[in-house]
């Protein structure tokens, strides 16, 4: 099936909105109809790119509008263990502040922060498993 080249221009854009961080833009998108867990070819969703390149108030608007803070991408990771690896400590508070579980994923963002010997996030997914 062949893709309207105009609808993907759209979408990669949306997309750069949230690599970027350009909350307001992508609201605004969000807000005009644009699912808020619109997913790329890879599975990745806007939450997971918008955490990957740390912006912690995008992800915030995003899961107000409905994004799933524990989806799951192609290769099974989810938008925590992204932050975690990336080491964005705000967007790692934003996401489990939104009930994102720590041990979703493969590997997940509990696996990632032990991998990299992070016992600040550890004991914060440690917390938010009580």
């Amino acid at each position: 099936m062949d893709t309207d080249p105009e609808l993907e221009e759209f979408a990669t854009r949306l997309f750069d909105l949230a690599r970027r961080g350009d909350t307001e833009a992508l609201r605004a998108y969000v807000e005009a109809g644009v699912p808020a867990g619109l997913t790329n070819g890879k599975g990745d969703t806007l939450l997971m790119l918008a955490a990957y390149y740390g912006h912690a108030e995008t992800v915030r608007m995003l899961v107000t509008c409905g994004a799933d803070p524990n989806s799951v991408n192609d290769r099974g990771q989810t938008p925590l263990a992204g932050a975690v690896f990336k080491k964005e400590s705000a967007v790692v508070r934003a996401l489990l502040d939104a009930g994102a579980d720590p041990m979703a994923g493969t590997p997940s963002a509990m696996d990632t922060a032990r991998m990299f010997a992070n016992d600040q996030l550890i004991q914060w997914f440690s917390q938010s498993d009580s």
